[in-house]
């Protein structure tokens, strides 16, 4: 594993762990964006990579009550996916974000967007992933 794909794996999990605790919301964000930019500078990295860490920088803006970056994050971990034919897991994360960053925005789009993941979620081919995805799916507003 490469230094730059550690560095954006320990500091993902590392913003896992500040989402939880809301210890300090100004280090949360600044770890979690260097994550995403750590992912995207890895030789390794892939376009799941990405997307995956656009959704945990819309996760956290949402934790965070901003629901505009939580929805352009969203937007953009949706564009990777459908721009990359990625699909199961990571779609239905993808609307996932939608649906909750849409419902922090109170715009009337969050429905739309989880009903998707709802269909994207259904799809999940592991059992494991889509009951996981079931749980986080239930605490959508």
């Amino acid at each position: 594993m490469s230094e730059e794909r550690q560095r954006g794996v320990d500091l993902f999990n590392e913003a896992w762990r500040l989402m939880e605790t809301r210890e300090d919301d100004d280090r949360l964000l600044h770890i979690t964006h260097a994550s995403r930019y750590h992912w995207g500078e890895a030789e390794e990295c892939t376009p799941a990579n990405l997307a995956r860490g656009e959704w945990q920088v819309s996760r956290v803006y949402t934790v965070l009550g901003r629901p505009e970056p939580a929805i352009w994050h969203a937007r953009r971990c949706l564009e990777l996916c459908e721009t990359n034919g990625i699909g199961d897991w990571d779609l239905a994360y993808a609307y996932e974000a939608l649906a909750r960053a849409h419902a922090l925005a109170d715009d009337g789009e969050a429905e739309h967007w989880k009903a998707k993941a709802r269909e994207a979620g259904d799809a999940i081919a592991s059992p494991g992933e889509r009951e996981h995805f079931d749980e986080d799916y239930l605490t959508l507003p």
